[in-house]
C-alpha cells in the first residue's frame, strides 16, 4: 500500500479519523505494512512487549490471556479497522497477552514513540482510548493488581464457584402436617440438622432447624404432638444455583441464617449451608458473623470487630472485586451495629417509641473498606402527646450514648462532625425528619447541600424499617421541580476537580505529609460519588449504592447512557486501589489512609487513573454545561 491509500484507509479507521488532515499525512510517512499468514503469534504473552500500534487493513487476530491456573481466556477478537498493542506499549516490560492471526491478516504499524506522543498532545486521540478501552482492558488491569501485590497463592473459589455445584441434592421433607415429634424423628434418623417443609403439592413453604428444635420446643416444653407448621422458619430465602458462593454468604449475614434453599430453572434443587461454604472456604465471612451474633456483651464483641479488617486481606487473595469487598464488610457492620442495639435495648428495656436506626456516608452506600467514622441518626414514631414525646427523648439520649461509645469500643471511631445519633439533632421524630429534608432542599444554602451530601446517602439497618421508608419516600417526592437545589448541588459536583494538570501529569501535594502524593478519596472517589449521586436524585432513585445508581441510571439518564460502563469500571478500579493501598499499609503497621504516589504504580495503572481522571472531568463538564453554572460566578 502507498503512503495515499494509508491515508484513505484511516480516514475510516477511529481515532485516526478524527485527527487532523496535517497529523494524518504526517502519521502515514512513518507507517509501515506487515503481512502475517493463519497462525502466526503476533505477540506472545510474557514475550518482548509490543514495539508498535498495529491496526488491522485485512484479516483478524484473537487476543488471548493464559491464567495461573493454566486455563487460555479469550480477551477479544479484533477485525478490520482495530487496533492492538497500545497497553503493551504504555506498560511496557514484557507482552501481557497473545496475539494470533486466525486468517491471513494484514497490519500498518505505527511506532510506539509516535503513539505515546499522540497520547499525550491529542485530546481527540486519547478521548477514543479512554472511551473504547477502559471497559475492556479493566478486568487486565484488576488481574495485574491482584496477582502482583498480593503474598501466596490466589483462591478465588468463593467467586467462582457456583452454588449448584457444591449444594445438597437430596433433600429430606416433611408434610406441614406432620408433628413435631415425628418430623424429630425424621432429622434423626436422616442425621441431617434442618427439613423442608411442604404443602400437599410439594411446594416449600417453610423449614425447620435443630436450632427450632432447641428454642421453639425443647426450652419452651412444646407439645410435640401439634403440626411441624407451628414451629417452622418463614420466609424461606432462597439463591439461584447459578449464583456464585459469595452471594449465599451476603444472604445468610444480611438474615442471620444457616440454611439457603437452592432454586434451578425455576425448581426446588437442594440446600447449602454455612458449614457448606465453611469447607468450601477453609474459613468464613459467616464465622464471624455467627461469632457477633452469638455474643451478649459489646466485651465480648470488640475483640471479634478487630478481625473483621482480617477479612479485606483474605478477600483480596481470592480475587474479590472491590465492590464484593465493601459488600460483605458492610453486612458485617451491619450485623455488629444490630447486636450493639439488641445489647442496648435490653439494657434501657423497651424504647417508649417505634425507631428505626439509620447510617449514611460509606455506611449507607455500603462501600466501607476499613474502620470509619460514626454516620448514624435515629429516626422515632411522632410522639401522640408531650408525654410520648418527653418519654422518647430521655430514652433515646441514654440508648444513642450507649451505642456511640460501645461502637468507639468496636473501632468505629467519632464522626468529626458529629453527625451521629448521639447528637440531639440527629435523633428526632419522623415530622422533624420530614421537615429537615424539606427545608434543605427548598433553602439549599451551602450547609444545606452539605447535610444532603451526608444524609441523602442514608439507609435504614435495624428497628422499624417503615420510617426509613418513609422518609425515602420523602425525599425522593420532595425533589419534583427543586431547580435551584439541583442547580447547588451541581455546584458542588463540579467544584473538586480530578488531580490531572493541563500536560496532564497528576497534581500532587507540594509540601507537608503527604508530599507527592494524591488523595485518592477527596480528589477522584469523592467525585465520582457525587456524579452518581446528582444524577439519582435528579431521577428520585432510591439506592444509595454507587454502582446501583449507575445501573439504574444507564437506562434511564442520557448522559449514564453513553458513560455509564465507563463509570462502573472507573469505581471498581478507584476502590480496588484504594483498597490494596491500605492494606499494604496495614502490613507495615502504619495507620491506613487514602494518600497514594503516583509514581509507584505501574505504568499501566498510571494510564488508567489518568483515563479516569478525564472521564469525570468529561462527566463534570457535560454537568457544567447542562446546568449554566458559570452564571452563578
Amino acid at each position: 500500500m502507498n503512503t495515499e491509500s494509508i491515508n484513505e484507509f484511516l480516514k475510516k479507521a477511529p481515532p485516526f479519523q478524527f485527527l487532523a488532515d496535517s497529523d494524518l499525512i504526517d502519521i502515514c510517512k512513518n507507517i509501515t505494512i506487515q503481512d502475517y499468514t493463519k497462525g502466526t503469534n503476533i505477540l506472545k504473552q510474557n514475550g518482548p512487549a509490543s514495539d508498535s500500534l498495529r491496526i488491522v487493513i485485512k484479516g483478524g487476530v484473537k487476543v488471548s490471556l493464559r491464567s495461573p491456573e493454566g486455563q487460555d481466556l479469550i480477551v477479544d477478537y479484533r477485525g478490520e479497522g482495530d487496533s492492538f498493542g497500545l497497553w503493551s506499549i504504555i506498560e511496557g516490560g514484557t507482552q501481557k497477552t497473545t496475539v494470533v492471526a486466525i486468517e491471513d491478516t494484514t497490519c500498518c504499524l505505527l511506532d510506539k514513540n509516535r503513539i505515546l506522543s499522540l497520547l499525550d498532545t491529542n485530546a481527540v486521540f486519547t478521548e477514543y482510548f479512554l472511551k473504547s478501552h477502559i471497559s475492556k482492558y479493566m478486568d487486565k488491569v484488576l488481574m495485574e493488581m491482584n496477582s502482583s501485590r498480593l503474598l501466596g497463592g490466589s483462591d478465588r473459589i468463593l467467586y467462582t464457584t457456583q452454588v449448584g455445584e457444591i449444594n445438597s441434592r437430596d433433600i429430606v421433607t416433611v408434610e406441614k402436617s406432620s408433628s413435631i415429634f415425628n418430623t424429630a424423628q425424621t432429622m434423626a434418623s436422616n442425621r441431617i440438622s434442618s427439613v423442608i417443609v411442604v404443602d400437599k403439592d410439594g411446594l416449600p413453604e417453610g423449614i425447620v432447624t435443630d436450632r427450632d428444635m432447641r428454642e421453639k420446643v425443647v426450652a419452651k416444653a412444646e407439645d410435640i404432638n401439634k403440626p411441624i407448621s407451628t414451629i417452622m422458619s418463614l420466609p424461606l430465602i432462597r439463591v439461584d444455583a447459578k449464583d456464585y458462593c459469595y452471594e449465599a454468604v451476603l444472604k445468610m449475614i444480611r438474615h442471620k441464617i444457616h440454611h439457603l434453599l437452592v432454586i434451578k430453572e425455576g425448581k426446588l434443587s437442594g440446600m447449602i449451608t454455612n458449614h457448606d461454604l465453611m469447607i468450601l472456604q477453609g474459613k468464613s465471612p459467616i464465622c464471624i458473623a455467627q461469632e457477633i451474633e452469638d455474643q451478649q456483651t459489646v466485651e465480648g464483641l470488640a475483640p471479634i470487630s478487630k478481625r473483621i479488617n482480617n477479612l479485606i486481606g483474605m478477600l483480596l487473595k481470592e480475587g474479590a472485586k472491590a465492590v464484593n469487598i465493601t459488600t460483605i464488610i458492610s453486612e458485617i457492620n451491619d450485623s455488629l451495629v444490630t447486636r450493639i442495639l439488641e445489647i442496648a435495648e435490653k439494657k434501657f428495656g423497651k424504647p417508649p417509641l417505634p425507631y428505626c436506626w439509620i447510617v449514611y456516608g460509606s455506611e449507607g452506600r455500603k462501600e466501607q473498606t476499613f474502620r470509619t467514622d460514626q454516620d448514624n441518626a435515629i429516626i422515632y414514631a411522632d410522639p401522640k402527646n408531650q408525654a410520648e414525646a418527653k418519654a422518647a427523648e430521655e430514652y433515646f439520649e441514654k440508648f444513642a450514648e450507649f451505642v456511640k461509645n460501645s461502637l468507639l469500643q468496636c473501632g468505629f471511631s467519632l464522626c468529626t462532625g458529629n453527625y451521629m445519633a448521639s447528637n440531639p439533632k440527629w435523633r428526632q421524630p419522623l415530622s422533624v425528619w420530614k421537615r429537615y429534608f424539606t427545608d434543605w432542599i427548598t433553602t439549599p444554602k451551602s450547609e444545606a447541600i452539605l447535610a444532603s451530601v451526608i444524609l441523602f446517602d442514608f439507609r435504614p439497618v435495624y428497628g422499624d424499617i417503615s420510617l426509613g421508608d418513609s422518609l425515602k419516600t420523602h425525599l425522593l417526592n420532595s425533589l419534583k421541580n427543586q431547580d435551584m437545589f439541583f442547580l447547588q448541588m451541581a455546584r458542588m459536583t463540579v467544584n473538586v476537580r480530578p488531580p490531572l494538570g493541563f500536560f496532564k501529569t497528576f497534581v500532587v501535594e507540594k509540601s507537608g505529609e503527604h508530599k507527592n502524593q494524591l488523595n485518592l478519596k477527596f480528589k477522584i472517589i469523592a467525585p465520582l460519588l457525587n456524579i452518581a449521586r446528582l444524577y439519582s436524585l435528579e431521577k428520585q432513585i432510591p439506592e444509595t449504592s454507587t454502582i446501583e445508581r449507575i445501573e439504574k441510571l444507564k437506562g434511564i439518564h442520557n448522559v449514564i447512557k453513553e458513560f455509564g460502563d465507563e463509570l462502573q469500571y472507573a469505581f471498581e478500579f478507584i476502590m480496588l486501589l484504594r483498597i490494596h493501598h491500605q492494606v499494604a499499609q496495614i502490613e507495615t503497621g502504619a495507620q491506613p489512609d487514602n494518600f497514594i504516589n503516583p509514581d509507584k504504580l505501574s505504568n499501566l495503572e498510571r494510564m488508567t487513573l489518568k483515563q479516569i481522571c478525564q472521564l469525570i472531568t468529561k462527566v463534570q463538564d457535560i454537568i457544567n454545561s447542562h446546568y449554566m453554572l458559570g452564571r452563578l460566578i
